[in-house]
């Protein structure tokens, strides 16, 4: 089968959702499928390459960040791709659509689709979801969201990455939603290991509100008195105040940051790490928990979204409630005081 993939974020550009995207598109080729990946391009990027047994084609819509998209980027995204989407329907004449997000993608796929009538299976994350991520996408959906049902009810199918994902679609959409976890390549497995001393926490992700890595930062500046180390993975507008917390609480030293990482070094580092803390306001599936789990690494996160699908509370991490600094300070030393239970 020909699968034209289409993702406005797509690796070494975006987060989890083009991490999963990626998965699925060298999975695919590896059973044997064409797959043609159409995405963003970004600063010193290839406008075509081959990777993983698939070919990525990138659009050129003015972003210049890999890790932060504008509204007017992810519009940039409709405007740029659709014409090479149309042209890569015309001529190399895939027989379906894999696209990932309704919000902007979406909308590409919704015109080849009048276009050419050629389906489309729509994947959605969350982010794209009205009230998913409401502190980063609520305004943009008060402005687009009338326009974004038909792009849902003309998918050939829809797939939401968690239940909780796909109760809020349902809550605007009336189009059936099934549920396909994000997954990831299962690592060899070398038996279980012990704790490392001192333990090893670690986050990898945006230092934006939605992650709350600042809560984190003042977690870790409570428990001072208990013996940890901790690699802070990515960056963005909180890093400042996440460094002030840290530096105030006396912990600074005691905490990595070495900016954006490449997905290999999150996974090197998670292999290294005991505990995956995960403190965000809202999330669908976080494809770096799931990372945690297939490497026997413990999660201490809060009862946002999807995560609680990850989590068993006290059997391979622990939750608390979104936004309660004490209940992650508790969780986290429930987790550090006992290396044998970690």
């Amino acid at each position: 089968m020909r699968i034209l993939v289409l993702n406005y974020e797509f690796p070494p550009v975006g987060g989890g959702g083009g991490r999963a995207s990626a998965d699925l598109a060298a999975a695919l080729a590896q059973r044997g499928h064409e797959i043609r990946v159409l995405t963003t391009h970004a600063p010193r990027l290839p406008r075509r390459e081959r990777r993983g047994g698939y070919e990525v084609l990138r659009v050129f819509t003015g972003r210049r960040s890999y890790f932060r998209a504008s509204f007017a980027a992810m519009s940039g995204f409709i405007l740029a791709a659709t014409l090479p989407a149309l042209h890569q329907v015309r001529t190399w004449k895939p027989d379906v659509i894999h696209t990932h997000f309704a919000v902007p993608t979406g909308a590409v796929a919704y015109v080849l689709r009048r276009l050419t009538g050629l389906p489309y299976v729509l994947t959605v994350h969350l982010g794209d979801v009205p009230g998913g991520v409401p502190e980063k996408t609520g305004a943009w959906f008060r402005m687009i969201g009338p326009l974004t049902p038909p792009v849902w009810r003309a998918a050939a199918a829809v797939v939401a990455v968690s239940q909780y994902t796909r109760r809020l679609a349902l809550q605007h959409y009336d189009v059936p939603v099934r549920v396909i976890p994000n997954g990831v390549t299962l690592p060899p497995w070398n038996g279980p290991a012990r704790a490392h001393c001192p333990p090893r926490l670690i986050f990898a992700g945006r230092f934006q509100p939605q992650k709350n890595v600042d809560l984190l930062a003042e977690a870790l500046a409570r428990l001072r008195e208990v013996d940890w180390a901790c690699a802070l993975l990515g960056d963005g507008p909180l890093r400042p105040r996440v460094e002030a917390t840290l530096a105030r609480g006396g912990v600074r030293d005691r905490v990595y940051m070495p900016g954006w990482v490449r997905s290999e070094q999150v996974w090197e580092r998670l292999g290294e790490s005991d505990v995956l803390v995960l403190p965000s306001r809202s999330e669908g599936l976080p494809v770096v928990g799931v990372q945690a789990l297939a490497l026997g690494v413990a999660i201490v996160g809060t009862r946002a979204g999807g995560l609680e699908e990850l989590v068993q509370d006290g059997i391979n991490g622990r939750l608390c409630e979104v936004g309660d600094v004490e209940g992650l300070v508790e969780a986290l030393r429930w987790c550090l005081q006992d290396g044998d239970r970690l």
